[in-house]
């Protein structure tokens, strides 16, 4: 019995020995050219620092991706690359007779300089499946990219701009300008927007220095949206101002460079200058009424006229019966005052005396 179980298994072991393994790695995949990962960056030319690059990422297989993709972003200086879409775009393409499913992820690049830069391997870490061998594992990195960036006609290196298809600067205050004294508050809010930027790439607001005003700037607040690759931010900074002089300041006019991606030229964004006038706490000037507080005060207004127009309304068409206490005293009063109103007659000349008729005597 021992001796024919294994001339029975010798066969079995020679026949599995001789079966090639079911098993397979990303490496092999991507040797059998059934699995690639490429990059490349747009535009190739003309880029200028702090201007946005597309880095895309294509991942591609002949089988399907079983599994979510996960990228791995490297850190290079002069270089702020960032993935704001959280999905890659798919799509089927045949290569050699075959048909192959594609993903592709755009990272954001901005060069924070002028000159050459190489961005390192992105690492992608993928699950695809392989027939036979079921899922697989792995991860891939994609080839570096080079490339450069200048700085715009016009610009010195230690200048500050805005690289970007749209950009504004805007301000406005909380109150009229004019009537103002000592001890008035006023806050200022500027607004800078641009797409295609990062909000923190957006110029910073510096208020000077003026002697017999107060200033206390707040922090400034940051907002990025992205909507189908479209990027847009803000940056607000609010400044408070407090008159502690009577006198008049001027707020200069504020300029900010800013490069137009769209129609390559270098363009002036201008905040204008602002005067302001300040009169003493007891002088000519007075400050003038806050508008919000001074729409509560017609509101207010308004709600009592109306109040008091519906009671003389309501008491004119709609008379109510009055206690009966209150009617006889009406009754008294108003004979009193028609006695009162009445002029005295001699007996002779009422001889019925009547009620409601005061009478009097003649004098002998």
């Amino acid at each position: 019995m021992t001796h024919a179980y294994r001339w029975t298994c010798l066969p079995l072991l020679a026949l599995l020995w001789s079966v090639p393994s079911l098993s397979a790695t990303i490496e092999e995949l991507q040797a059998q050219d059934r699995l690639s990962i490429d990059a490349g960056i747009s535009p190739t030319e003309g880029a200028v620092a702090r201007q946005k690059l597309a880095l895309v990422v294509e991942i591609a297989t002949d089988s399907w991706f079983s599994g979510g993709t996960r990228l791995t972003l490297p850190e290079v200086p002069g270089l702020v690359i960032m993935q704001t879409e959280q999905f890659a775009s798919n799509a089927s393409e045949t290569r050699n007779s075959r048909t192959w499913v594609v993903q592709r992820w755009t990272l954001d690049v901005y060069p924070q300089r002028a000159g050459e830069f190489t961005s390192p391997p992105i690492s992608a870490k993928v699950r695809v499946n392989a027939d036979e061998s079921g899922d697989v594992d792995g991860v891939l990195q994609s080839p570096a990219t080079r490339f450069s960036a200048s700085l715009p006609p016009g610009m010195e290196a230690d200048q500050v701009w805005v690289a970007a298809p749209a950009f504004t600067a805007s301000q406005n205050f909380d109150r009229e300008l004019r009537g103002l004294r000592v001890g008035d508050a006023i806050e200022r809010e500027l607004r800078f927007e641009a797409s295609d930027v990062m909000a923190m790439m957006l110029p910073e607001f510096t208020p000077g220095k003026h002697a017999g005003l107060g200033i206390y700037p707040s922090p400034p607040e940051l907002e990025n949206t992205s909507n189908r690759g479209t990027v847009r931010a803000l940056r607000k900074q609010r400044v408070s101002y407090v008159v502690e002089q009577e006198g008049e300041y001027r707020l200069p006019a504020r300029e900010f460079f800013w490069w137009d991606t769209s129609r390559k030229e270098l363009q002036i964004v201008r905040l204008e200058e602002v005067i302001l006038k300040a009169g003493s706490a007891t002088g000519e000037g007075k400050a003038t009424v806050d508008p919000a507080r001074r729409r509560m005060l017609l509101t207010l207004g308004g709600g009592l006229l109306v109040l008091v127009a519906a009671i003389l309304l309501t008491w004119k068409f709609f008379p109510r019966s009055l206690p009966a206490y209150l009617v006889g005293r009406f009754k008294l009063a108003q004979g009193k005052w028609q006695d009162w109103r009445s002029p005295a007659l001699p007996a002779e000349l009422n001889p019925g005396n009547n009620a409601g008729v005061r009478t009097a005597s003649r004098p002998p």
